[in-house]
């Protein structure tokens, strides 16, 4: 019998039902509506108005992204549904452990979207208003460098005991970027999904052309081997990109973060996920005028990063942010390019699919001058200027 896959309006119906009864059992005595469902390749996301009060509740089923149970990893609609009922009771869900580390980051003093309530695996967040850094860099493209180190500053406790102790207890480490990266692109799995993507966006040639660069890039990228980093792994927010910090109070004040990933890893590993993030922005969200502009500032930002390491170090270090900029850029591409057609997708996801011949250009030049020895500081000049050539075709 043929593998059926789960059906998307079934899967969001039954997260939207969990939603609602994990609501009234969180508050009973309070009125709960369902508002808007928020597009998420990850989990199901759904505004909440709670007694006059906004919230955001997010379901993740089976710990795994929508992309990945939308297309049968986990089988089909009825087996699905079995093992989240079960996942969801389990202490040490995805979400759980969110919950743990947004309670541990507001105690330190980090200032986060504060988590509301947890109720059988769904979790509450509090709403934050503001524009995101990636709004103010797209606004304020000459502030890049400042925004992204006032990111930075906001974190500056993370090393705090309280959050090392908490994350130890309920890290959540299979959002790291190169965990991610050996999951999806293993052995023959791997090969037949990158022969997959784009199905469902992309016209045959450009298809063509992208699946291609993408096979590439991860075979280099997989023959690529990072010698661990000196000192003791510190802790990571995991997942710091630009639309997951937020200025409510405005650019020069503390930002609000949202969605952490908090686990142990490499100094560089926020800084290569934020700078990641950001060079994509110039490829898919930044006005061409401005995108220059914008890589500058990131130039400025990530060798502002670097100072603190001595010289013998420092080319390592930029090796390390270049590969794991690469992995990041090619799970990302990748998740949005195996999402089904049915599946509704983030405005900034719809941007890089359209940008994806443009990143497959960069990620092909990056990878090609690490896999033949280039010097990092080299590497990483050739790689602004193929952004910034990019952006402004």
């Amino acid at each position: 019998m043929p593998h059926v896959l789960p059906e998307p309006g079934s899967l969001f119906e039954l997260s939207a039902d969990r939603i609602r009864r994990a609501a009234t059992e969180e508050w009973p005595s309070e009125p709960v509506t369902l508002g808007a469902h928020v597009p998420s390749v990850t989990g199901y996301v759904r505004r909440v108005q709670l007694a006059g009060r906004e919230l955001f509740a997010k379901d993740s089923v089976l710990g795994l992204s929508l992309v990945s149970v939308l297309r049968g990893v986990a089988g089909d609609g009825g087996r699905v549904r079995a093992a989240q009922a079960a996942y969801a009771t389990t202490p040490t869900s995805l979400l759980a452990r969110e919950a743990a580390q947004l309670r541990a980051l507001d105690a330190a003093g980090i200032r986060v979207a504060r988590c509301a309530g947890y109720r059988n695996g769904v979790l509450f967040t509090e709403a934050v208003t503001g524009p995101s850094l990636l709004d103010l860099i797209t606004k304020e493209p000459a502030r890049t460098a400042d925004l992204m180190t006032g990111a930075f500053r906001g974190l500056a406790v993370l090393q705090s005991p309280a959050v090392v102790d908490a994350v130890d207890a309920a890290p959540i480490a299979e959002r790291g970027i190169d965990t991610t990266f050996r999951r999806k692109f293993n052995g023959i799995s791997g090969r037949a999904y990158v022969a997959r993507l784009g199905a469902d966006q992309l016209n045959e040639r450009t298809r063509r052309g992208v699946v291609a660069v993408v096979g590439t890039v991860v075979a280099r990228l997989l023959k690529l081997r990072l010698t661990p980093a000196p000192g003791p792994c510190l802790v990571v927010y995991g997942d710091l990109k630009p639309e997951h910090v937020l200025f409510p109070d405005g650019p020069d004040e503390h930002p609000v973060f949202i969605d952490p990933g908090l686990s142990r890893g490499g100094a560089h590993q926020d800084t290569a996920k934020l700078v990641s993030r950001a060079l994509l922005s110039v490829l898919s969200a930044v006005p061409v005028h401005r995108s220059a502009l914008v890589v500058e500032g990131i130039d400025t930002f990530t060798r502002g990063q670097a100072r603190h390491i001595g010289r013998a170090e420092r080319g390592m270090w930029l090796r390390r942010l270049l590969v794991t900029w690469l992995m990041d850029s090619v799970n990302i591409l990748s998740t949005y390019l195996a999402a089904p057609a049915a599946l509704p997708l983030p405005e900034h996801a719809r941007a890089v699919v359209d940008a994806a011949p443009a990143l497959c250009t960069v990620l092909d030049c990056v990878s090609a001058n690490l896999t033949a020895g280039t010097d990092p500081d080299v590497v990483w000049r050739l790689a602004l200027a193929s952004v910034t050539r990019e952006a402004v075709r």
